[in-house]
């Protein structure tokens, strides 16, 4: 029945029907309660015989007929119970490469998950396969828009707020999402009634492993991984001034290019709009998992779905975030360390490049009560290199934190202000902490330590320390003055928390271009040599010194062969964590630390 139009509602379950597939193909009934046509019968924009409407477990059914399938559709999900209603709703768009809606169990997911935040949850069935003698997308792109239109045109019917409307996406589908989100002014197909004139931007969008978006990857895997001085953000996408906030999510080694997400992310940056971005190590296409999903054990990519609802909420999509709490506050208490002890980290008369106007730098040793790991975290503050302290809140609610993991902590101060007598900015500080890391590495055993299990971690000036000292351990900061410094000075891991003076555009201040251009590159102060070890990057959206100093900085460790995990936070800036509201990103942010610590299996 050529662009015969689908009945427009089916029943609640209460009444006997729906249309839908749990993770097996199962129906399950109660998750939907109303089926709606997209287009009038007969108005199907670009119609082709070939395509269908259908999620996958349905067309796998036996008895389904695609003739009969060709009108695509929205399905309104059963709302979330009164006392937990939100006025937010979310279209949830299943990947497939443009071949089919292939992500049955993914969607059920998020729309239980979503439910139970109180969203109202709308499954987009577009069509597919690809159509024919257009572009791979512009169907499913304009069953897109006219779904967005339709939804908005239900807000007051469904009790939702038009201007809280939001997608989540796998893949093809972020593809979609990402047209949705930044090309809403641009027609995807030519009006045909008085729906066309509803707006169809959204408002958010949530997108997992973004596919298809970068010249080396249309409508495939990249074949340059992304990254190449050829490669481009697709044009189709038009960044117009109905962009939407987004928030991102990527496996470093996908297939389909994180650098398309990295790109994007850059994109919104240079206009302004609110962003986030979340990369994980090591992590294929389509590892959205739940396995560990709020355990101590778990990982980042267990955890996905909990950065999304903190987007959310972030942007107070929520409505008004509770009051910020101090970080200081939350970890405010000694309890989970066992001893403390402190130590000069040079000899008498042998510190290299003395300045008598310089503080003394010295380590302490902070070991718990508990030891749950042999791995030693070593954590020091920023300052921009004019001070540093080893007692504020860059340092000691993180070095809390983890003692009460079971980890053994060292921190640093290391020498400030700023050296002077031609020397750069960071030069002695760099060499106070490749002493620290010598000296703990050989005090490790004793302690019932692993000496190569050593990572380093500190914010702004501090977090461009921490790339000094994972990128280039192997270079001379000083000359050796002991047998102490027979000793490797390399580090395991890294976590570089809002890293300063990363970029050319930055080099001594904020990020005069937010380290958007081609032209604003790592500085040569890094090595990137053979020791560099796998990093977690903490950064704010808003940041004057710029995120793009953790996103380029990620990419180069990407190019590399180190996989790393990246956090941006939406419409934070600098010291974001020193303050931050429960519910949010910047409230958990030490929590994404233990989470890379989990993957990498650094605090077995």
């Amino acid at each position: 029945m050529k662009n015969k139009c689908i009945a427009l509602v089916i029943a609640s379950a209460v009444l006997g029907g729906c249309f839908t597939a749990s993770v097996n193909g199962n129906a399950p009934a109660e998750t939907v309660i109303e089926k709606t046509a997209l287009w009038p019968e007969g108005k199907i924009p670009d119609f082709q015989e070939h395509q269908k409407a259908a999620m996958s477990a349905v067309a796998r059914q036996k008895g389904f007929k695609a003739e009969e399938n060709r009108m695509p559709f929205i399905e309104w999900c059963v709302p979330p119970a009164d006392d937990k209603k939100t006025d937010i709703c979310m279209i949830l768009i299943s990947g497939g490469g443009y071949g089919s809606c292939c992500d049955d169990g993914l969607v059920e997911y998020w729309r239980k998950k979503f439910t139970e935040i109180g969203v109202q949850c709308v499954n987009l069935v577009y069509r597919t396969p690809r159509p024919k003698g257009i572009p791979i997308h512009q169907t499913a792109w304009q069953d897109g828009q006219r779904a967005v239109r339709l939804v908005r045109s239900m807000a007051e019917k469904r009790g939702f707020n038009p201007e809280k409307i939001g997608t989540i996406s796998m893949s093809a589908g972020s593809h979609l999402a990402l047209l949705l989100a930044t090309s809403s002014q641009t027609p995807a197909y030519q009006p045909i009634d008085e729906l066309d004139k509803i707006p169809c931007h959204i408002n958010f969008a949530i997108t997992c492993a973004i596919a298809y978006a970068l010249t080396d990857g249309i409508g495939r895997p990249n074949a340059r991984g992304g990254d190449s001085v050829d490669v481009k953000l697709d044009s189709i996408f038009k960044f117009d001034e109905k962009t939407a906030p987004m928030c991102m999510f990527h496996g470093g080694k996908d297939a389909y290019s994180p650098f398309a997400s990295t790109m994007v992310y850059r994109r919104l940056r240079q206009k302004k709009v609110p962003a986030e971005l979340h990369l994980y190590a090591d992590r294929n296409h389509g590892f959205f998992g739940w396995g560990n999903e709020g355990t101590e054990t778990s990982t980042g990519y267990d955890n996905w779905f909990a950065r999304a609802e903190e987007f959310m909420r972030t942007m107070n999509f929520f409505g008004k975030l509770p009051k910020d709490e101090k970080v200081f506050d939350r970890f405010n208490n000694d309890d989970a360390r066992a001893t403390y002890e402190k130590q000069d980290i040079w000899p008498e008369g042998k510190t290299p490049d003395f300045n008598k106007r310089q503080c003394k730098a010295f380590l302490e040793w902070h070991m718990p009560k508990t030891l749950k790991t042999k791995a030693i975290q070593i954590l020091y503050s920023g300052g921009a290199y004019n001070n540093n302290k080893v007692d504020g809140f860059e340092v000691t609610p993180l070095r809390r934190y983890l003692n009460q993991k079971g980890m053994a902590c060292v921190t640093v101060q290391y020498r400030t202000p700023r050296p002077g007598n031609g020397l750069a900015k960071h030069i002695t500080a760099w060499q106070d902490i490749q002493r620290a890391v010598r000296i703990v590495r050989s005090q490790a055993a004793k302690r019932g330590l692993d000496p190569d299990r050593i990572g380093v971690t500190g914010c702004s000036a501090g977090g461009h320390l921490t790339l000094m000292a994972a990128t280039s351990s192997r270079n001379l900061s000083y000359w050796p003055i002991d047998e102490i410094d027979k000793i490797s000075c390399k580090v395991q891991w890294a976590i570089p928390v809002y890293p300063a003076y990363v970029l050319t555009d930055g080099v001594n201040g904020v990020n005069k271009n937010g380290g958007n251009g081609d032209e604003d590159r790592l500085v040569r102060d890094f090595s990137f040599d053979l020791d560099t070890p796998p990093m977690c990057f903490l950064h704010g959206d808003a940041d004057g010194y710029a995120s793009m100093n953790s996103v380029k900085a990620w990419e180069q460790l990407c190019r590399m062969g180190i996989q790393s995990d990246l956090h941006s936070l939406a419409t934070r800036h600098h010291c974001f964590h020193f303050e931050a509201s429960p519910g949010t990103g910047s409230h958990t942010a030490f929590d994404r630390i233990w989470e890379f610590f989990n993957h990498k299996g650094i605090n077995k």
